[in-house]
């Protein structure tokens, strides 16, 4: 199938998903969880059961990816029946569930003594390194960017990362205080102060979100705008089968591929809001033997190996992937830009070495 064919598939099979999920009684979703605990929310299994999106093919076009959390018979049910309908172009995978990746593995995420990142504090900042809300345990930064429209000013320079990085909770408020090491490896107000939270995508419990994004303004400190490809200032859309890295806090870097894109209803359980859905989603396996992603590599960017900005990093799952120890999920990063008024700064990059 070309792209228009199979995004015309996917909304076809969500439709039938939703109508098969119904049939089977799931009918309760996040955004209809009335007085159950963050914790049950965040592990309801809903109607549709799936998320889809599509799946890039060796010999070119696309599939159909079919993901599904839980095994429970309801939805492997649900699976075969759509499976069924999309025949041999489908790529069927469970992911387990789905947390912030600064959720994921030990709380606080990857203690310091474990983490392969850069847990230190670091001056000049750069990407990779730990940063965190004065009240979060920790997370990555991802990109150094300035901001584009109304508001923007000359010369200051922002921070990008995920909103539970930066932010952490409904409760945070612009001009909170931003920690370089994040408090879980040591950072401590006000002398490793950074910056100050300054915008957030906010994460609607009723519709779909796209972003799990934050800027924080910088004070007047050192930056390094090296990434291990080089300095990255383009963006592009992914289209699937790229091969990626990443530099993050706990797993430094690694490589990977776009496995799945424009994914649909991938539903992801947070600790203080419940389950939540995103739209538009791209999804990513490692190429070694670890996970591409561990707890702490919240807002690390996603980029090719020619140094094209892809995605910004801020979820995984329990299972999946060629190591069987989780893929990863990022938010397109043209989408995160758009929505935040932001764009890169820096020059160009260089290829993988």
């Amino acid at each position: 199938m070309d792209r228009d064919q199979a995004r015309k598939m996917k909304e076809q099979l969500a439709a039938f998903a939703r109508e098969l999920a119904e049939k089977h009684g799931v009918v309760a979703t996040p955004r209809s969880v009335g007085s159950q605990s963050v914790a049950e929310a965040a592990d309801v299994v809903r109607a549709p059961t799936l998320a889809l999106g599509l799946v890039p093919q060796a010999e070119g076009g696309f599939g159909i990816a079919v993901r599904y959390r839980l095994g429970v018979p309801r939805a492997r049910s649900i699976v075969r029946k759509i499976s069924a309908e999309v025949g041999p172009d489908v790529d069927v995978r469970r992911t387990g569930r789905i947390r912030p990746v600064s959720d994921l593995g030990p709380r606080p995420p990857a203690p310091t003594s474990q983490a392969d990142g850069d847990t230190d504090r670091s001056r000049p900042l750069r990407p990779g390194i730990s940063i965190g809300h004065v009240g979060v345990t920790a997370g990555t930064l991802g990109a150094f960017v300035t901001r584009t429209g109304p508001g923007a000013v000359d010369g200051e320079l922002y921070a990008l990362s995920n909103y539970h990085v930066l932010a952490g909770s409904p409760a945070a408020q612009p001009g909170d205080i931003v920690l370089q090491p994040g408090p879980a490896d040591g950072g401590l107000a006000p002398g490793d102060r950074i910056g100050e939270l300054t915008q957030v995508v906010d994460l609607d419990a009723v519709e779909p979100s796209y972003t799990d994004a934050a800027i924080a303004r910088l004070d007047n400190v050192p930056v390094d705008f090296e990434y291990p490809v080089g300095r990255v200032v383009k963006t592009a859309r992914a289209l699937g089968g790229e091969i990626v890295g990443k530099i993050g806090r706990t797993t430094a870097i690694t490589r990977g591929r776009v496995t799945a894109i424009e994914l649909d209803d991938v539903i992801v359980g947070y600790e203080d809001l419940g389950a939540l859905a995103f739209d538009d989603q791209i999804e990513i396996e490692c190429l070694d033997d670890g996970p591409f992603s561990r707890g702490g590599d919240s807002g690390a960017l996603v980029y090719r190996e020619d140094g094209v900005a892809l995605g910004l990093l801020f979820a995984g799952s329990e299972s999946g992937g060629r190591s069987g120890k989780g893929l990863t999920y990022a938010n397109p990063i043209d989408r995160v830009f758009d929505i935040l008024g932001i764009e890169l700064a820096g020059e160009p990059a260089r290829p993988f070495g």
